[in-house]
């Protein structure tokens, strides 16, 4: 899956790409994260990229025209939204604090069918109106607090779409099943390490080695356990049914 990232900070995003299971899920093909400098595409001697906002008031916006050149250079022209057609046949979202609020639980599943995604992202007060209305397909925000710009919401969405990928969790478990070896070989030879300020230590199943003892259901159990008490409102949206994600 290959995702289309345009912003104005694209040094925000290598030190979280190149980490952990997205790095392996990137070198392993699953997915491509492409950044793109929205400041290549402005026009003007010192590359200017705000504009006041044409109905007044403070602060400034994202101006027109190198957003729209940048997303049409790397998507190809795209049709105008007036006719109801999408010429980049890509979903493009605007992460921005006016959208539709972001919720793993209710996240699109076909953007992660989708074989591109392409990611808008905000700076200063805002965007010019028309990238709003003649470009993006989706707005997206992450709360209902005040960030600096949409790089962070956008590493968030790109994380939770790519673990929508059922070649993503092959990875993670193998992964996994790396760490509960270490953890396995480090209980046996460092025995000391199995009690912490007298709170004790790892799961007998753990100490053990015998991992067959902590079923499914028993790693589900604990975790409804722990949400109960940090946050229980979340139990309200969960599937509580055997065997449930």
């Amino acid at each position: 899956m290959e995702f289309d990232v345009f912003t104005l900070l694209p040094e925000v995003f290598p030190s979280y790409l190149e980490s952990s299971i997205l790095q392996r899920a990137s070198q392993h093909g699953l997915i491509e994260v492409r950044v793109h400098n929205i400041r290549d595409w402005a026009t003007e001697k010192h590359h200017v990229t705000d504009d006041e906002p044409y109905g007044g008031g403070g602060g400034m916006v994202m101006k027109v025209e190198p957003v729209f050149a940048a997303v049409e250079s790397v998507l190809g022209p795209l049709a105008s939204k007036e006719d109801g057609t999408d010429g980049s046949n890509c979903p493009i979202i605007l992460l921005t604090p006016q959208g539709r609020v972001f919720q793993p639980g209710r996240l699109p599943r076909n953007w992660s069918q989708q074989p591109r995604l392409a990611l808008i992202l905000w700076r200063y007060e805002g965007f010019d109106e028309r990238i709003r209305e003649y470009l993006a397909t989706d707005q997206i925000s992450i709360g209902d607090y005040v960030l600096t710009g949409g790089e962070l919401p956008a590493l968030i969405l790109i994380d939770a779409v790519a673990r929508l990928l059922p070649a993503y969790w092959a990875i993670q478990t193998d992964l996994s099943m790396i760490r509960t070896r270490r953890a396995c070989w480090n209980t046996r030879t460092i025995p000391a390490r199995r009690e912490f300020r007298s709170w004790g230590g790892y799961p007998r199943p753990l100490l053990s080695g015998n991992h067959a003892r902590e079923s499914p259901d028993g790693r589900r159990e604990q975790s409804l356990r722990r949400t109960l008490k940090h946050p229980p409102d979340l139990l309200e949206k969960a599937n509580l049914e055997r065997g449930g994600p």
